[in-house]
């Protein structure tokens, strides 16, 4: 038989100097796939174009890819400067991520902010995020990722999560990146493999079989439940080292790509730490 597919193993790799600095740091560590900022993570004005730049990423990337898109973006803000900036961003990111071969944009599901309501966020989110995929065709998917909660978030724990994407109609090109330490912040307690396992199964419910594209793989410095979003390096956190063995044992997630956020100084650990999980399970399996 053949073998049975296994999720890549990566993290999320800095661009300074260039988009193709990259490879070699993803290199150095032993990423099997990498996620990268093509614009600044917490500004709005787009990077002069590097079509050479994005060629040359593109042929030496033998890895797969994904783009994370700026942090500014939300869709929940009443503020009309805001959603266009969002539109622009999230375009932005879509068209370079198709010019570098990504497989994936991932961007923050955002919130509801200065008093306006779940429902009327809601609203703008499809009224802004549709067009804005309609206008890059053929683009690489959009992934939403739930936030850790709190202040507003319009999709953070499975429940959100669900009626988030029925917001948008389940679009076939919308899937979902989660993130282990905003799961765990936002209320689903992983510090336990069974606790885990649950928490995967009810995010593989809410987004729907095969709608998960990436899993962002981070232990937290808070407890289950703290709404805040801070990561920690695996096995240093409130989640510890061996809950994370759920990730490759839950169909929802055995074989979706995984990118550590981590501090750059533990990622080549991380790394390690995941792909024992992973060899644990593969032979488990066999």
């Amino acid at each position: 038989m053949p073998p049975r597919p296994i999720a890549p193993i990566g993290a999320h790799v800095s661009v300074a100097g260039g988009l193709v600095k990259a490879l070699p740091r993803a290199a150095a560590i032993g990423a099997e796939v990498l996620q990268v900022f093509v614009a600044n993570p917490r500004g709005w004005a787009p990077p002069a174009p590097d079509a050479d730049g994005d060629a040359a990423f593109a042929v030496g990337c033998t890895a797969p890819v994904f783009v994370h898109a700026p942090y500014l973006i939300n869709f929940g803000s009443p503020s009309p400067e805001t959603l266009a900036r969002s539109a622009d961003a999230l375009r932005f990111s879509l068209t370079r991520g198709a010019a570098i071969g990504a497989g994936g944009v991932v961007v923050h599901a955002g919130s509801a902010v200065l008093g306006n309501r779940w429902d009327d966020a809601m609203h703008q989110v499809r009224e802004h995020v549709l067009p804005v995929l309609d206008s890059v065709p053929g683009g690489p998917a959009l992934l939403i990722e739930p936030t850790a909660g709190g202040g507003g978030a319009l999709a953070s724990d499975a429940s959100s999560l669900a009626a988030y994407l029925d917001g948008l109609d389940r679009d076939e090109r919308v899937g979902v990146c989660l993130d282990t330490c905003h799961m765990h912040a936002a209320g689903h307690d992983l510090s336990t493999v069974r606790g885990f396992t649950a928490a995967l199964r009810e995010f593989g419910r809410a987004a729907g079989r095969g709608r998960i594209g990436l899993v962002h793989v981070n232990d937290s410095r808070d407890p289950a439940g703290s709404k805040r979003d801070r990561h920690e390096a695996i096995g240093r956190g409130t989640i510890g080292a061996a809950p994370f063995a759920a990730l490759f044992a839950s169909p929802a997630t055995r074989r979706v790509p995984m990118v550590v956020e981590t501090a750059d100084t533990d990622h080549a650990a991380d790394i390690v730490t995941l792909v024992a999980h992973r060899d644990a399970a593969t032979v488990g399996a066999g």
